[in-house]
């Protein structure tokens, strides 16, 4: 069997000499996690619910408001 075309039947592989450089990390700085207060967290929670319990009282005022007058003027 004759390998026509091919003039060199091995292959040479060769590995970077920096393999342990690579797998250090890149930011060489540690990451620091910022502590998050729970009561922060609760405060701005009920902060926008009441905000939203307000504008839906609101509207649902309007809206009772609203059928009454329209009964009130129905009815005479």
């Amino acid at each position: 069997m004759n390998n026509k075309g091919f003039t060199e039947t091995q292959v040479n592989i060769e590995t970077p000499n920096d393999v342990n450089v690579a797998e250090k990390p890149l930011k060489s700085r540690q990451i620091k996690s910022n502590r998050v207060d729970i009561n922060v967290l609760k405060s701005k929670l009920q902060e926008t619910e009441s905000k939203e319990l307000r504008k839906n009282l609101i509207i649902l005022s309007s809206l009772v408001i609203a059928l009454g007058i329209l009964g009130i003027y129905l009815s005479l």
